[in-house]
């Protein structure tokens, strides 16, 4: 038995080949030489046609002067051959390069005068029936003779003026050989002119393709050499630009901005994860080497345990807040939304709060309701962090209030105040940064990260709302949360 090894073809070898794309400057060219070359073609043809009108206009037009000449020789020689024959011979010799022939028949048909030669070339059969009225341009006729040359016929009537008036038949043929060597000739140069013009229009359309896309390549070069440590380089303060690229540089240059500003986040972040996790680490560690110095009492490890149990758990809160705001900076992340009381979730956090409140004596008020469609888990989260930092900064005696408001478009503001201390103007464009502390100190008491109220923006972000802060030193915080009517898409709560 035996088999067959056929494999299928690989894709892109056989069947359809890649195309190669084309370059903007050979696209520039071939657009620049066919246009180029066309214009020449269209004003060649115009021309070749002008010349061929005129030349057989002007051919129709001798033809009919020349018989109106030989209407006049007739009248005024109608009884002496000699003179006759003279005169047909003279007017025949005047074309130059061009060779007229002249017949005289008369009523019987029988040839009276002819120009010698021209009973081979052009017989009277030839010739279209005589007009007896005014003759022009438009009698002619075109015949091709014997000897392969074509030639304009005219035929009229004449009468010979005299005794007898006798009727004469008039015939007259020109020889269009050099006006077809003219065409002939012309028509080859405008050839050879439109075969030049297209080597011409090809070398002129390189040249004139690189010159425009020189600044083209001047941005790409430019952009090679920004790296990480030259994020501040700005393409738009080095030169102007042409208007067609100007556009092209400032996006560049935004971008660059862009790239920059989270640079220095993603360093910023990067020092703060640093500093957060140093500290509870040498905790861990200088307690450790403490404990290890010398043996211990069941009592003292115990502390131990419980001071590093502390510090654990402080890094798990860490841990999980950064995760929880990477996942919420996550563009394919989406909240699930549902439609919910907000009292209801307000007076749950206060009372999960209600004995550290109780506590410390701070009087905890829920206000006014609302119905908001969005993340209840991811509300409440918010809210609790919320109420955790009023709680934390609040002296003792103190007053918290959270109030929820339904807007006139159906949105929700829920406002969290508290009467403490205050915090300085100079810090609050910074207090939704991760890791930012008002008080290093206070943190330190409270066991926080500074990651509380950057989760409660990145939470209203997943809800397309934003939150915002006022305080005054002395007179207490209120944080705003502002939840708009319209649920966000994904990506849009994503930007």
């Amino acid at each position: 038995m035996s088999s067959t090894n056929s494999s299928p073809p690989h894709e892109g070898t056989v069947g359809t080949r890649a195309r190669r794309p084309w370059s903007i400057a050979g696209r520039l060219t071939q657009h620049y030489a066919g246009s180029t070359v066309a214009l020449l073609l269209i004003a060649a043809s115009f021309l070749y046609w002008g010349l061929i009108r005129e030349l057989h206009r002007q051919d129709r037009r001798l033809v009919a002067s020349k018989l109106l000449v030989l209407r006049h020789l007739v009248a005024q020689y109608p009884t002496s051959a000699d003179a006759l024959s003279s005169e047909i011979e003279h007017e025949a010799g005047e074309g130059g390069p061009l060779q007229y022939y002249l017949r005289i028949v008369d009523g019987r048909g029988v040839t009276l005068l002819e120009t010698p030669g021209m009973d081979t070339l052009v017989p009277s059969s030839a010739f279209p029936p005589p007009t007896s009225g005014p003759v022009g341009p438009d009698e002619c006729s075109a015949c091709k003779a014997s000897d392969d040359h074509r030639y304009l016929l005219l035929a009229a009537t004449g009468t010979a003026t005299g005794v007898g008036a006798e009727y004469r038949q008039l015939q007259v043929a020109l020889d269009v050989s050099a006006t077809t060597q003219i065409l002939a000739d012309y028509r080859a140069k405008l050839i050879a002119v439109l075969g030049l013009g297209l080597l011409a229009a090809v070398a002129v359309g390189v040249v004139v393709a690189r010159v425009a896309l020189q600044p083209v390549n001047d941005i790409s070069r430019r952009a090679q050499a920004i790296s990480a440590s030259r994020l501040d380089a700005r393409l738009c303060d080095e030169r102007p630009w042409p208007t067609e690229l100007r556009g092209l540089a400032s996006d560049f240059d935004a971008m660059l901005d862009r790239l920059q500003a989270a640079f220095t986040r993603l360093s910023q972040f990067s020092a703060d994860l640093a500093h957060a996790l140093r500290n509870p680490i040498n905790n861990l560690r200088g307690e450790a080497e403490v404990a290890l110095a010398r043996a211990r009492t069941p009592e003292e490890y115990q502390q131990v345990l419980g001071s590093s149990l502390e510090e654990l758990v402080r890094l798990s809160r860490l841990i999980d807040g950064l995760l929880f705001i990477a996942r919420a900076e996550d563009p394919n992340h989406a909240v699930e939304h549902t439609r919910f009381p907000v009292r209801r979730e307000l007076d749950a956090v206060c009372d999960f709060y209600e004995a550290l409140a109780a506590e410390r004596h701070i009087g905890v008020e829920c206000e006014g309701d609302a119905w908001l469609n969005g993340d209840s888990v991811l509300f409440r989260q918010a809210v609790s962090n919320l109420l955790a930092n009023a709680l934390n900064y609040t002296l003792n005696e103190g007053r918290v209030t959270m109030t929820a408001t339904q807007k006139v478009d159906g949105g929700v503001e829920v406002r969290v105040s508290d009467t403490g201390p205050g915090i300085s103007t100079s810090h609050l464009p910074h207090v939704f940064e991760r890791f930012y502390r008002v008080e290093e100190g206070q943190a330190r008491v409270t066991g926080g990260a500074g990651l509380g109220l950057a989760i409660v923006q990145s939470i209203m972000q997943l809800h397309g709302g934003n939150a915002r802060i006022e305080s005054a030193v002395g007179h207490g915080t209120t944080v705003r949360l502002e939840f708009p009517a319209v649920v966000p898409t994904a990506d849009a709560a994503a930007t």
